[in-house]
């Protein structure tokens, strides 16, 4: 991870970024993220990411009426030209900075918080090897399609992938279906065809994936 960060609309050394320990996000994972792609040291699909983050915070209680898309974008680029990314990757995340009625007993006003990340990009692989992972996707799930902060399922899947000697696997809803992979979502081609999981299999609405299908002809698997 780079040197700076935003916390709370300011750009801080990472280092000084201090979240309260009792709050809903450490204690249940209440949050949402997205990962953005910097090319040339501009966002990559920054509307497709700021629509779905609205749509997950609102999926999970996060009220981002506080927050505007032209200043998020603004504190974003500001974070990408401090920490001088060329080529990397953001990681927007709004969190639950309150505590509520489970762990003390009593509603407290609800508070969200912003964290902007940003590193760089993973080196990029000709080939990968992946099998069928053992962690079921639930698509009946209130948290299916939405990228929370609880994501220990995800890597769970993924550490079990790497476990057995695999770079990712392909994780299957309660019907059998293909949904994605650990940690993106999957395209395969048959028959000189394009297919990837439908949104009713529980699979995430990726922003990459929704720029392929504004794209190219693809057929969605239900």
């Amino acid at each position: 991870m780079h040197d700076l960060v935003v916390l709370r609309n300011r750009i801080i050394p990472a280092s000084k970024a201090e979240i309260p320990a009792i709050t809903n996000l450490n204690l249940y994972g209440k949050g949402i993220f997205s990962t953005i792609a910097i090319y040339n040291g501009e966002p990559f699909l920054f509307q497709k990411h700021w629509s779905r983050l609205r749509n997950n915070a609102e999926k999970v209680g996060l009220d981002l009426s506080e927050f505007d898309e032209r200043e998020l974008l603004e504190l974003l680029v500001g974070l990408v030209e401090a920490n001088k990314v060329s080529i990397g990757k953001c990681r927007i995340t709004f969190f639950d900075e309150s505590v509520g009625r489970v762990w003390n007993g009593a509603d407290t006003d609800l508070k969200v918080g912003l964290l902007i990340q940003s590193t760089d990009l993973a080196p990029q692989r000709q080939h990968i090897s992946i099998n069928r992972s053992p962690f079921p996707i639930n698509s009946q799930s209130p948290l299916s399609g939405v990228k929370s902060c609880n994501y220990l399922e995800n890597l769970l899947a993924a550490e079990s992938a790497q476990a057995d000697g695999f770079d990712e696997a392909i994780r299957i809803n309660e019907r059998g279906i293909a949904t994605s992979a650990c940690m993106a979502n999957v395209f395969w081609t048959k028959d000189g065809e394009l297919f990837t999981p439908g949104l009713k299999t529980g699979c995430l609405a990726g922003t990459t994936r929704e720029f392929i299908l504004g794209t190219r002809e693809v057929k969605e698997v239900e």
